[in-house]
């Protein structure tokens, strides 16, 4: 029998919490907790509990930043020729400025 996975404050987590979501949402969620450097057990748990996400600074948490930006700066690319933004982006530049003030913390 394998060792119990125990969280930071040493409980049990042995419930299991699942939902369904459209592959966009899953795309944006995965984005977020890229950005954010944690676990996405992790980020969920905080974001579920109302709790701040304090973005953790590393290697991955940088290049995920990095991928977020290019990917912003295509489409502002795109939206400069004159289509319409999507709220998508909108909701990813705020994510990366929310990364970008907790990495300066």
């Amino acid at each position: 029998m394998s060792a119990k996975n125990l969280d930071s404050k040493g409980r049990f987590r042995g419930k299991i919490v699942s939902f369904r979501m459209s592959e966009e949402e899953n795309k944006q969620l995965d984005r977020f907790v890229r950005l954010s450097g944690h676990t996405k057990q992790d980020y969920l748990i905080q974001r579920a509990l109302q709790r701040e996400i304090s973005v953790t600074g590393n290697p991955r948490t940088y290049k995920a930043l990095r991928n977020a930006l290019a990917e912003v700066l295509c489409e502002l690319r795109r939206i400069d020729r004159g289509e319409d933004m999507e709220s998508e982006l909108i909701e990813l530049i705020s994510q990366i400025n929310d990364t970008l003030d907790g990495l300066r913390k």
